[in-house]
């Protein structure tokens, strides 16, 4: 039927673990659907990922990574992933980046690569291709991707939930095995009919949850899809209370917010307040070199003393160095541009915004859930690399070690099963009422301001126990019209993001302690 498919790997996402996974999985000779729910397969958290990927540095080593990434955690992460990631992350850059894809990173005018410093990394080892990393990853993996043609591409396609036949087939008797998924229900954007696909082996790679809160670095469909349709399905969901604010997000009034990478305080650049005073010396010694965690929370406290609404980012000391800001920072000279500000003469007004989910969907060391044949990689996971807070430029990392594990898991299986005996059936829309988008863009922003409000980068107990109530008042009306209304992208997406946000408050209220992101003023 044409709304029926039957694969091998089913494949959520396009960032670059989900398209890590495709390529591998491709090369290995498996039947591989990947969809996206933007019409663009490139549109992803990846395409918008400035700073760069940790490689390894001229005087680097795995265990000075790895002690990197576990002390930015707060020293509350899986030390066993850590150090998966800072062993094989640096090696599969350079066989599958850099060798295979050749992906043109940023040089020194003596042909090395160029290595520059982020806050939190013990020396230089981040490579970058000037300010728009991802967004040539993203091209590189999709242009060898195309290549292979046991791979079927749906963009304009949304996941609505996870196929199990504990939840789904009409046979009561598979009620009593063990969770198992076999692929998804997808709406099609342009015809609004639901597709089943049957998958041996289903891969969440839908990335994180940033637009639930109203300043964010992420792209609204960072909305915590893949997490929602996980939690529906009964798969474990750990540590989302470490929400991840960048301290450098673009503000102007009138303007989108966008990220300002880390790098630009890498290569030098100084934060000030409102009376365009350095400030970040008297809240760490290392400055605006520090963790994004503390510089956050040094801007909250700064923003509490001096009543500002926004900080500048001053970038003469890189110009002092004889950097042109132009060349090196081109998106976010172009960027400020556009709305009126020229980087090379003026400050930037930035503002600390929700930016990586670091919890997300519990998985093992293969990017397992405790859901069998469902696998979950890069940040729609939570492998616990991350801990209590994000060192950063790992989550490209991240995806690409665990997109290629992923793959090696599943090689590793041999057993295939019949997906026919379990009867799905397809999808019966019960919605009869057209989607009002008045009360959908309503129900956004309640989300959203709830979200920044009272779950943002400085919580009490009386602001996340008011976010939870809300939250779960607002969950039950906005399910009762998911019911009512037909399917669209939108609604499916409010319907997961008011879920995430609900549990984010949740497992907020429940951790008392603050740690790394996770900031408790009681």
């Amino acid at each position: 039927m044409e709304n029926e498919l039957e694969t091998e790997i089913l494949i959520i996402g396009s960032g670059i673990s989900g398209l890590t996974a495709a390529i591998f999985g491709a090369k290995a000779g498996f039947k591989i659907v990947i969809i996206n729910r933007s019409t663009s397969l490139e549109e992803s958290n990846t395409f918008y990922a400035q700073g760069g990927t940790i490689y390894r540095g001229k005087n680097d080593s795995a265990k000075m990574l790895a002690d990197d990434v576990f002390a930015a955690g707060d020293r509350i992460g899986n030390a066993a992933n850590i150090n998966i990631l800072a062993k094989e992350g640096p090696k599969i850059v350079k066989s599958f980046l850099i060798d295979r894809l050749k992906i043109p990173f940023s040089e020194e005018p003596s042909g090395e690569l160029h290595f520059t410093l982020e806050g939190g990394h013990s020396q230089k080892r981040i490579i970058h291709i000037g300010d728009e990393t991802g967004k040539f990853i993203e091209q590189y993996l999709i242009k060898e991707l195309k290549k292979y043609s046991n791979v079927k591409i749906l963009t304009g396609h949304t996941a609505i939930d996870i196929i199990t036949p504990s939840h789904h087939s009409p046979k009561t008797q598979f009620i009593y095995q063990p969770l198992l998924a076999i692929g998804a229900y997808v709406l099609a954007h342009n015809s609004r009919k639901v597709k089943t696909i049957l998958a041996q082996q289903t891969i969440l790679a839908s990335g994180g949850a940033g637009w639930l809160f109203l300043h964010t670095t992420n792209p609204e469909g960072a909305r915590g899809d893949g997490i929602a349709i996980a939690s529906r399905a009964g798969a474990r969901i750990i540590n989302l209370e470490f929400i991840q604010f960048h301290p450098t997000c673009f503000y102007l009034k009138g303007a989108p917010n966008f990220l300002i990478s880390e790098s630009v305080r890498g290569e030098g650049a100084i934060l000030l307040n409102q009376f365009l005073k350095p400030f970040m010396k008297k809240y760490s010694p290392l400055g605006d070199l520090t963790p994004r965690d503390e510089v956050c929370r040094a801007m909250y406290q700064e923003m509490l003393k001096t009543r500002t609404e926004n900080f500048f980012l001053d970038l003469t000391p890189i110009k002092k160095k004889g950097i042109r800001l132009e060349e090196r920072f081109p998106f976010i000279y172009q960027q400020c541009l556009k709305y009126g500000l020229d980087i090379e003469k003026e400050l930037i007004p930035v503002i600390p915004a929700a930016h990586y989910t670091c919890g997300g969907i519990w998985t093992d060391s293969f990017g397992k859930t405790t859901i069998k044949n469902l696998y979950a990689i890069g940040e729609a996971a939570c492998t616990g690399i991350h801990g209590a807070n994000r060192l950063a430029s790992t989550s490209l990392l991240e995806g690409l070690v665990w997109g290629k594990r992923c793959l090696d898991d599943i090689k590793a299986q041999k057993k295939e099963q019949d997906l026919k005996k379990f009867q799905i059936p397809t999808w019966i829309d019960t919605g009869i009422e057209e989607p009002d988008d008045v009360l959908i863009l309503q129900d956004w922003l309640t989300i959203r301001a709830t979200m920044w409000n009272y779950v943002g980068v400085a919580r009490s107990q009386k602001r996340l126990g008011r976010a939870r109530e809300d939250l779960i008042y607002l969950e039950n009306r906005i399910e009762k019209f998911y019911k009512e209304t037909g399917l669209t992208d939108n609604l499916i997406g409010l319907r997961n993001g008011v879920r995430v946000a609900r549990l984010i408050a949740e497992a907020a209220l429940k951790n008392k302690k603050s740690q790394g992101c996770h900031y408790r003023l009681d």
